[in-house]
């Protein structure tokens, strides 16, 4: 059995300015952004966007995640908290971020990119959906780092089971690693291949859907479900319930690309 580091969530600190994990591991995530869709572009020229593109994308995507997610935490998962001390919202440094917040608020801001640009949605979201996983898995690592997102309750006999101190000291799921590992480097492995040539429009971002839906929803069962406004639910959690039209969207998009 292992037991949490409980790690120092600053990261470095220059006298009154203090770098946070969480925040780093966003910053690591949008350098991962540039420096991996860049890359593609040059070995994947099909999807006709630039190096500038990029660049706007990412500043893009930024204020849809960040809006998004916090906005995200806050509606679907601790409403009466924040709502009791709304100052609170604005503390992002101290975690708490809601991955179906921040993707509907990157969904926003792509199509107002894509618009502007004159470029078909699906053209933009099948480009960068690859590199979206790297972002997820890096989060998942500050999660982990801030000791949040504990796991279910373990067997003392599975030898990493880790003891979350600040929680409890009953052992548990590192459930932040098992998602770091499969909405991360799986998924990103599997769009990595699955778009190493060109697909019909739309299919690229299905299995995005498809890849992270089945991820979080398996994740969830070893992860200590959230309160959330439907509650605290150990059949189906509100990560699960918020995963569910991703996948039904995912597989119709999914069916009706291989159709046409």
């Amino acid at each position: 059995m292992l037991i949490h580091p409980q790690f120092d969530p600053v990261a470095v600190s220059f006298g009154p300015l203090a770098i946070r994990w969480y925040g780093l591991m966003y910053l690591l995530a949008f350098i991962a952004f540039l420096v991996f869709g860049k890359r593609r572009l040059r070995k994947q020229p099909w999807h006709g966007l630039s190096d500038k593109d990029v660049d706007d994308l990412l500043f893009y995507g930024v204020l849809g995640v960040i809006i998004g997610g916090r906005l995200g935490q806050v509606l679907f998962y601790e409403p009466a908290y924040y709502f009791s001390q709304p100052w609170e919202i604005l503390a992002i440094w101290k975690g708490g971020m809601s991955f179906h917040g921040g993707f509907l608020g990157v969904l926003v801001a792509v199509a107002w990119f894509a618009h502007r640009r004159g470029l078909s949605f699906w053209q933009v979201t099948d480009f960068g959906a690859p590199l979206v996983p790297i972002g997820l898995g890096l989060g998942r690592i500050g999660n982990f780092i801030n000791g949040e997102l504990w796991g279910r309750i373990a067997s003392p006999d599975l030898p990493w089971a880790m003891i979350f101190p600040h929680v409890d000291g009953l052992p548990r799921h590192p459930s932040q690693l098992y998602q770091a590992f499969a909405e991360g480097l799986l998924l990103w492995a599997l769009l990595v291949w699955f778009s190493a040539k060109p697909r019909p429009r739309g299919q690229v971002s299905a299995l995005f859907l498809i890849g992270y839906g089945l991820a979080r929803w398996c994740g969830e069962y070893f992860r200590e479900p959230d309160q959330g406004i439907f509650g605290h639910s150990y059949v189906v959690s509100m990560g699960q319930w918020l995963s569910l039209p991703m996948l039904v969207v995912g597989l119709y998009l999914f069916v009706r690309g291989r159709k046409t």
